[in-house]
């Protein structure tokens, strides 16, 4: 029998990416997470492992850039402790590194510590025997190796070595060495790239993109994310037709008479409206009018509110006599602030109603 195939990956635990990548990053194979410092690499890593942790998974975490004081202060820094079963293997320098005495006079240096490093490497996965590995980062390999084809050779073999070994590993790249660099790319069984940019105006925005995954469908394209307390949320891209669903037909009363009566009828259900007006013209007056007539019939509805305070609304709608306050408190009415300044597209999917089914939306 066939085994599902969600049974056959490791689950990243990032809320958004395992959607993304149809269910996490296969199991047994070596996948590259690349970005420049700052992306929130590590964060997603230390994610991954904590995910297999809480499955009673053995992880490991291998760290040439970061020490785990380092790595331990991140963690905390999203509430998170790394005593739930994740093994931090912190390689410190090497004494041909450090000591002048003991440079080699027939062999490079670079070969003895890359040989070394790897070396040290392979016995700290033989003794944890991790199920997961995260390996921090590939720059100082790329660096050690001095040039490609001893740094193929090198990620060659440590990808066989981890394949027989059914570990499943994430290897950072943080693109300090040669951002030009693809060998990675063509050896990683996928590749996932974060990105930061800085607009003219507003807050940095976060983009991630899986820029390759073998043998796998996965959703393409470029997906915003953000990095809080508590990891990363990640916002996939969403496609129209995989959201369509069969609408009942109905007409919906605006609530005004004359209006519903130009519309023939009211406004179709299911379908979408654009008022459009100069400033004073009565936008608003006939959304909030909708919104009421909608609650009155036992519908709930929801506002996204852009431009004005929330605060204000509810008092410039009592004036009119409608109580958007009440409806609110009553929970007919779910009401959210949107600061557009502030948020990607992608992430302004966090302005949802919690799950709440509404009848009725309306954009201010």
């Amino acid at each position: 029998m066939e085994m599902p195939l969600t049974a056959l990956k490791a689950g990243t635990g990032v809320p958004g990416l395992d959607d993304i990548l149809s269910g996490g990053f296969t199991k047994g194979a070596l996948f590259l997470v690349e970005g420049t410092p700052g992306t929130g690499k590590t964060t997603l890593a230390l994610r991954f492992l904590m995910e297999g942790a809480c499955e009673g998974e053995r992880t490991l975490y291998i760290t040439l850039s970061e020490t785990k004081d380092e790595l331990l202060r991140g963690a905390a820094s999203h509430g998170w402790t790394l005593d739930c079963g994740i093994e931090i293997f912190e390689l410190q320098p090497l004494e041909t590194i450090v000591n002048a005495d003991q440079h080699q006079s027939l062999l490079y240096s670079s070969d003895l510590e890359l040989g070394e490093t790897v070396k040290l490497i392979f016995d700290a996965v033989d003794r944890v025997q991790p199920e997961r590995i995260v390996l921090d980062s590939l720059s100082e390999i790329r660096l050690l190796a001095q040039n490609s084809l001893r740094y193929r050779r090198q990620l060659l073999a440590l990808k066989h070595y981890f394949a027989r070994r059914n570990s499943t590993v994430v290897a950072i790249d943080d693109l300090t060495a040669d951002a030009a660099d693809k060998t990675a790319h063509s050896i990683a069984h996928g590749v996932v790239r974060l990105e930061e940019l800085i607009p003219t105006y507003g807050s940095q925005r976060r983009r991630m993109r899986v820029m390759k995954y073998r043998g796998q469908p996965f959703r393409g394209g470029f997906h915003d994310f953000m990095i809080r307390t508590g990891g990363l949320e990640v916002f996939p891209r969403l496609v129209s037709k995989e959201h369509g669903a069969h609408t009942s037909s109905g007409m919906l009363s605006s609530g005004i008479a004359e209006l519903d009566s130009l519309l023939g009828g009211g406004i179709e259900t299911g379908s979408s409206t654009l008022i459009l007006g100069p400033a004073g013209s009565g936008k608003s007056t006939i959304v909030f009018q909708f919104a009421a007539a909608a609650i009155e019939r036992g519908e709930k509805v929801a506002l996204f509110a852009f431009d004005e305070e929330i605060g204000l609304l509810f008092r410039r709608t009592k004036a009119m006599g409608i109580d958007l306050e009440t409806f609110h408190k009553e929970g007919k009415l779910i009401i959210e602030q949107v600061d557009a300044a502030e948020l990607s597209p992608g992430n302004a999917r966090r302005c949802n109603v919690s799950g709440r089914h509404s009848h009725t939306a309306a954009l201010l």
